[in-house]
């Protein structure tokens, strides 16, 4: 038997949820086809338009509402992180998620410094991407950890800005905090993290709320961004990381 249409769930005060609008930036109309194709596919969200580079995206986002978009890196004429840094400097801007090839994940740091709030490979699984567009949105950020430990261990030498001060708030945390701050820079999950510490997931959760509330940071991308840069953090043998 169907259920209740939309009229009679507004008349019993039930509201249907507010679809998710995505917007496509990429220079190859073939991957934004695909992109689309995966994101119209779910009843909770949008493509509310696509752009071939930075620029037009720029100019279609100032009369476009969208809540994600999902950038390419390299493009002409306005690459991706430039996109994202001036997109990301508009009053209430959305959130955007870095699409990358592994070949050009120096550009995937540079945009999370830009204010992305994740990334993701270009070859991810079609349930990966749409997970990353609700975390995204919900306000959690993208990061894969088998990606993300690479990255950093790969550019960890490279990073700019390694003599700046750690953020306000950094030795204000709790021993508790500062453990569960290095396994979130190794690029550890928070399940993986809370069968570490022997707590539950939620416990790992509250934690890292208040890393980010006395750091100032904005999200987890930022945080083991910010351990790395400042020396807090750094790459060890075998692929571990340790403190200075």
């Amino acid at each position: 038997m169907a259920g209740p249409g939309p009229d009679a769930l507004r008349r019993r005060g039930v509201t249907e949820p507010v679809a998710v609008r995505v917007f496509l930036v990429d220079d190859q109309q073939l991957v934004r086809a695909g992109f689309r194709m995966v994101v119209d596919s779910q009843p909770d969200m949008d493509v509310v338009g696509e752009a071939d580079n930075g620029d037009e995206a720029l100019h279609a986002l100032s009369v476009t509402a969208a809540d994600v978009v999902l950038m390419d890196v390299r493009m002409p004429v306005l690459d991706g992180v430039e996109a994202t840094r001036r997109l990301r400097s508009r009053a209430d801007p959305p959130k955007v998620v870095v699409l990358t090839t592994f070949d050009l994940d120096e550009y995937v740091y540079t945009a999370i410094k830009a204010g992305a709030s994740g990334f993701l490979l270009k070859d991810a699984q079609p349930p990966t991407l749409l997970d990353a567009i609700r975390s995204v949105h919900s306000g959690d950020a993208v990061m894969a950890p088998s990606t993300t430990k690479r990255l950093l261990e790969r550019f960890a030498t490279q990073l700019p800005d390694r003599a700046a001060s750690a953020p306000a708030g950094w030795d204000g945390l709790t021993e508790r905090e500062r453990e569960i701050m290095l396994e979130v820079a190794r690029g550890h999950s928070n399940v993986e993290i809370a069968e570490s510490l022997h707590v539950t997931e939620a416990t790992v959760k509250t934690h890292i709320g208040r890393i980010l509330a006395k750091t100032g940071l904005r999200d987890r991308v930022q945080l083991v961004v910010r351990a790395y840069e400042t020396g807090l953090v750094r790459p060890g043998p075998n692929g571990q990381s340790g403190r200075e």
